[in-house]
């Protein structure tokens, strides 16, 4: 039997989309705790304050995400959210007070919060049901594709080029995958009847105990994604920490080869257990490494862009999974609200993962962070197996 057909000129549009738009924000997010640090002369700990505004902002506008996209056309409002996204980076360029850095932040954590709800949403109306699971993961693996070049690019313009000519450069790709996005042609949607405002419009409560379980594992990727350059300056790391974020795109987009496909064979929370597991192991021996070090620099240094990938295969198996176990207990009328609720799980972890990676840090080290995170992973792992499988076999609906 013929499978459906996946690979289409609209699937592609988005694909290129999605990368465009997460190298811009990959481009700059390893570069900010210097920009701060060097241009604003803040500590640690406000730095974690400052960033987790983005997040913050991200996570409080994306509840209504969900709503608006299942009610109203989802590529106006993903177009909005896109130019919008796309124009901060401009905005940076003219800042020169603290406090409107801050403000640009905000904004662009609202607008990134709206297109990545909007374009996950999308991308699932536009691909065959049958193969959801692989084309979420190939959607996804634009997104490593851009964080194993992004953070990368960034610390390297660091060395040598001004923060505005950083600005620029995610600016120019923005813009690009603006353009993209324009050529994606959504299919029809028939007038949707406005139900009374519940809380189930704005977030999937069936899917609350996942996002639970996501919540804890995106604590530890919060202070990762941001905080990773810090500890490897800390603990003695000398090769370019850049090369640890290619390593992790590199490992998800390893595992984005066969974890789809597990999932439309029926896997998905035996995929999702299998990479928690993974995630754990690799926040231990993290957190250790500034132990480890002391004994062999050579070593360790092997082992924590090691690391890197194992933890790239692990969060690059779980992401599809979680995705697609989310869109598989909401009703059709609902993607954008469980799709809506994934993400905001996902943000809700990072927020508290840069305040607490800054406020740890500046308290003690970073590697106390990492074993704080590692810890949340095993909770994730206990709760994921205690509550989360029962609860999803129970109320599945495809």
């Amino acid at each position: 039997m013929a499978k459906d057909k996946l690979i289409t000129p609209n699937y592609c549009f988005i694909l290129c989309a999605n990368f465009l738009l997460f190298f811009g924000f990959y481009l700059i997010l390893p570069v900010l705790p210097f920009y701060l640090t060097e241009i604003f002369s803040v500590n640690h700990g406000t730095v974690g304050i400052i960033l987790s505004c983005y997040t913050i902002a991200a996570l409080c506008i994306r509840p209504f995400c969900g709503y608006l996209l299942d009610t109203f056309a989802r590529k106006p409002l993903y177009l909005v959210a896109y130019f919008v996204f796309t124009t901060i980076f401009a905005g940076y360029m003219l800042t020169g007070l603290l406090l409107m850095f801050v403000l640009f932040r905000i904004l662009h954590g609202l607008s990134f919060g709206m297109v990545t709800v909007a374009g996950n949403t999308i991308v699932i109306d536009i691909m065959p049901s049958s193969r959801r699971g692989e084309g979420l993961g190939y959607y996804g693996l634009m997104n490593n594709t851009a964080m194993s070049f992004g953070p990368m690019t960034g610390l390297f313009l660091h060395d040598y080029y001004s923060f505005n000519f950083i600005f620029t450069c995610a600016l120019t790709s923005c813009v690009l995958g603006y353009i993209m996005a324009c050529l994606v042609k959504t299919p029809s949607r028939p007038p949707v009847k406005r139900e009374p405002v519940s809380l189930d419009r704005f977030l999937l409560v069936k899917g609350l105990p996942a996002g639970f379980s996501l919540l804890l594992l995106s604590v530890p990727y919060g202070m990762t994604s941001t905080y990773i350059a810090l500890y490897a300056i800390e603990i003695g790391i000398t090769v370019s920490t850049g090369l640890f974020f290619t390593f992790m795109a590199v490992g998800m987009a390893v595992s984005r080869l066969f974890s789809g496909r597990q999932v439309d064979k029926g896997y998905i929370t035996k995929v999702i257990a299998l990479g928690i597991g993974l995630v754990s192991i690799c926040y231990f021996l993290l957190a250790f490494s500034s132990t480890f070090i002391k004994w062999n620099h050579e070593v360790t240094t092997i082992l924590f862009f090691s690391i890197a990938l194992m933890l790239g295969i692990g969060f690059g198996t779980m992401f599809p999974a979680f995705n697609t176990l989310f869109v598989n207990l909401a009703s059709n009328e609902k993607r954008g609200t469980a799709t809506s609720t994934y993400l905001t799980s996902w943000d809700v972890g990072i927020g508290i993962g840069l305040l607490a990676g800054g406020y740890i840090a500046q308290a003690t080290t970073f590697n106390y962070a990492y074993l704080f995170g590692a810890c949340l992973t095993v909770v994730s792992f206990v709760f994921f197996v205690w509550k989360v499988i029962p609860h999803f076999n129970k109320y599945r609906l495809r």
